[in-house]
């Protein structure tokens, strides 16, 4: 199996939307964060990749299909150039409905571990989403001028990079229409999905402390 969509957009920009679409027009499996949080040992590549070691990108793309969210958008470049025939979506929103869904929301991890009352570790695994979107993407600085400057840079780099015939410019309230033409697939006689508001996000998160409080 080889990757045929590559998501370039920033996580909580419908991300997991977008997977939810991708996997109903067949693209499936999609890579997500929570692939990585529902199969820790994934954590052990991201860290070699956030330590900028040697890796081969079938060892973590080879069973999947498609790719969004961090970590994998991070290296959007290095993916198009892996996966030549790829095609590459950059995902959007406005950019500070953005980032007060990211403080609501995933900002705790970009910022280091998260423990639960127990003690236990919770979210993903190993050391990488610190570096690649903490350290690496945001330099550390989580001030919404500093993290909303960042997000625009990258998409204005997307749209620079990747030619304009590989490149759909998406946001989820677009539904279907836009993203099955540049796939080249039929459109669902169902509704565009809508899922991970800030609202459910942060209800996950809650079942998980709460899990691990037993």
């Amino acid at each position: 199996m080889s990757l045929e969509v590559i998501g370039a957009g920033f996580g909580r920009t419908g991300t997991l939307t977008l997977k939810t679409a991708l996997e109903k027009l067949g693209f499936t499996p999609c890579h997500h964060m929570l692939e990585v949080i529902a199969n820790p040992g994934q954590g052990a590549f991201w860290d070699r990749v956030a330590n900028h070691e040697a890796i081969d990108w079938e060892e973590m793309f080879g069973p999947y299909r498609a790719s969004v969210d961090w970590p994998s958008c991070a290296f959007y470049k290095e993916l198009a150039a892996h996966y030549p025939n790829a095609k590459v979506i950059l995902s959007l929103r406005d950019p500070h409905a953005w980032y007060k869904s990211v403080s609501n929301t995933i900002m705790p991890a970009m910022k280091g571990p998260i423990f639960g009352p127990d003690g236990k570790r919770v979210g993903p695994p190993g050391e990488f989403v610190q570096k690649i979107v903490g350290e690496q993407t945001f330099a550390n600085k989580f001030d919404e001028e500093s993290m909303i400057a960042v997000f625009n840079r990258h998409n204005e780099e997307v749209r620079r990079v990747i030619p304009k015939d590989r490149l759909l410019v998406f946001q989820a309230s677009e539904g279907w229409e836009p993203l099955c033409r540049f796939l080249g697939v039929p459109v669902p006689g169902e509704p565009f999905p809508k899922t991970n508001t800030s609202e459910e996000f942060m209800a996950r998160s809650a079942a998980l402390r709460t899990a691990h409080q037993r």
